[in-house]
C-alpha cells in the first residue's frame, strides 16, 4: 500500500522570504523521509493554492492525502479556513480521501527549536538565571491560541530563565517591546526575544522592531527549516496516517 501524500499547507505572505522558508522546510522533510511525496500549498498570497494542488494530485491518481496545517496553534486558520478549503475539495474530488492533521503546537520539538535558535543567537546555559525571555508569537483573537502561548511561557520559566513573558505581534497584548520593558522593570539583567513563528514576514518583522525599540539584548531567528521542526511535521503526518488507515479499514 502506498503512503498518503503529505500536503503541507502554509498561510502565505507577500514577503518572498516566507515561501522560501516554507519550501526549505518541506525539502528537509523530504530528506528526512526519502520516498514520501511531500507537496506544498498556500492559503493566500503564494502559489500554488490548496485547491490547485489537490486537483493536480487527483489527476495524477493520488487517493489519500494528509493535509498538514503549518500552524503553531489551533486558531482561525486551523479551525475555519483550512477545513473549509478541504470540504470544498472533497466535494469536487470525491476520489480523494483527505484528512487534516493536527497543528504543530504545543510540542517539545518546538521548544527544542526555540532553544536552538536562542543558542545560535548567543544565549548560553549559564546566561539563563539572569536573562528574561520574551516568547513572541504572531498573535490571535482566539482564546485557545492565546492560552497555549501563555502555557508554553509558563513551562519555559521552569527551564532556568529568570522570567518568561508571552508577547504578540497582533490581535493581543502585550506587544514585544512592552514585554521587554516589563522584564527590565522586574530586574532582568538581560532580555532575549524568541519569535514563536515559523517563517519571516510582516508580523515577525514587527516582533524584531519591537525588540530593537525596547533594547533587547538578544533577538533569535524565526523557527525556520530546523531539523526538529521537520521531525515534528513527520510526527503529525504519522499520527494522521494511522487514522487514515483506521478509517480505511472501517469503511
Amino acid at each position: 500500500m502506498s503512503h498518503p501524500v503529505l500536503l503541507v499547507i502554509a498561510h502565505g505572505s507577500r514577503d518572498p522570504r516566507h515561501a522560501a522558508t516554507v519550501h526549505a522546510l518541506t525539502e528537509r522533510v523530504r530528506a528526512e523521509r526519502p520516498g514520501l511525496r511531500v507537496e506544498t500549498a498556500f492559503l493566500e498570497f503564494n502559489a500554488p493554492s490548496v485547491p490547485r494542488v489537490l486537483e493536480r494530485l487527483a489527476a495524477e491518481g493520488a487517493d489519500e492525502i494528509v493535509a498538514l496545517p503549518l500552524l503553531l496553534t489551533r486558531a482561525f486558520h486551523a479551525k475555519t479556513d483550512i477545513p473549509s478549503v478541504l470540504r470544498e475539495a472533497r466535494a469536487r474530488l470525491p476520489r480523494l480521501h483527505i484528512r487534516q492533521a493536527d497543528v504543530l503546537g504545543p510540542s517539545p520539538l518546538l521548544n527544542a527549536t526555540l532553544e536552538r535558535r536562542l543558542r545560535e543567537a548567543g544565549v548560553r546555559p549559564g546566561d539563563l538565571p539572569r536573562t528574561g525571555l520574551v516568547l513572541a508569537s504572531a498573535g490571535s483573537s482566539d482564546p485557545e491560541a492565546i492560552a497555549v502561548i501563555a502555557e508554553i511561557a509558563r513551562e519555559l520559566r521552569h527551564t532556568g530563565w529568570c522570567a518568561v513573558r508571552p508577547a504578540f505581534a497582533s490581535a493581543s497584548l502585550p506587544r514585544t517591546e512592552d514585554a521587554v520593558r516589563a522584564l527590565r522593570a522586574e530586574g532582568a539583567e538581560r532580555v532575549a526575544v524568541a519569535p514563536y513563528v515559523i517563517a519571516p514576514g510582516r508580523l515577525p518583522d514587527r516582533i524584531a522592531a519591537g525588540a530593537e525599540a525596547a533594547g533587547a539584548d538578544v533577538l533569535a531567528d524565526v523557527l525556520g527549516p530546523a531539523p526538529e521542526l521537520a521531525r515534528l511535521l513527520l510526527d503529525r503526518y504519522d499520527e494522521a496516517r494511522v487514522m487514515v488507515g483506521a478509517s480505511s479499514l472501517s469503511a
